[in-house]
């Protein structure tokens, strides 16, 4: 009895289990806010108009639906990848548009550097889909992407001691 009730179940709790990533294109802006909660970032109105749903300052993925002008999704992206991050290096890349790509930073700061003083947003992100990384995004006085580079999650640095451990 109880093995055929969770048999029966089982497809259910798959169906429950929806991620952003899971959405099909068409679907209505409305049912992505009904299932997802309101996005973390709305950029400015524009074809296609871009929503981003973010585990930032913690987490490692980001994704950014992009709809068109009937509110419908014509693409869900994960942004939080080395493939997207390397876009930076194409054309010009302000503030305003890499917030609106890649959503809110997990770190606001500045450079550490004597004589180099530039303002970094910092993405936690698995680099390779695998290691905890932090990506830094430099920017010039300008506000524009001067550099950018992975480097380790500092979370993630913990030392490892197990026999040496008190």
């Amino acid at each position: 009895m109880l093995r055929k009730l969770c048999l029966a179940l089982s497809p259910l709790l798959f169906t429950a289990c929806t991620t952003l990533s899971d959405m099909p294109v068409g679907t209505p802006l409305s049912e992505l806010h009904r299932q997802f909660g309101q996005p973390s970032v709305a950029c400015p109105p524009q074809s296609p108009q871009r929503f981003i749903w973010t585990q930032q300052p913690f987490g490692q993925l980001a994704w950014a639906a992009d709809v068109n002008e009937q509110q419908e999704l014509i693409r869900m992206t994960q942004v939080l990848t080395d493939r997207e991050f390397e876009l930076l290096t194409q054309g010009q890349w302000n503030k305003e548009r890499v917030f609106c790509h890649f959503g809110p930073p997990a770190e606001k700061d500045y450079t550490p550097y004597v004589g180099v003083k530039m303002r970094v947003w910092s993405y936690r992100y698995k680099q390779n889909g695998v290691w905890p990384a932090f990506m830094y995004v430099y920017f010039g006085d300008d506000g524009v992407v001067k550099h950018h580079h992975p480097g380790p999650d500092p979370l993630s640095l913990r030392e490892e001691r197990p026999f040496f451990d008190f």
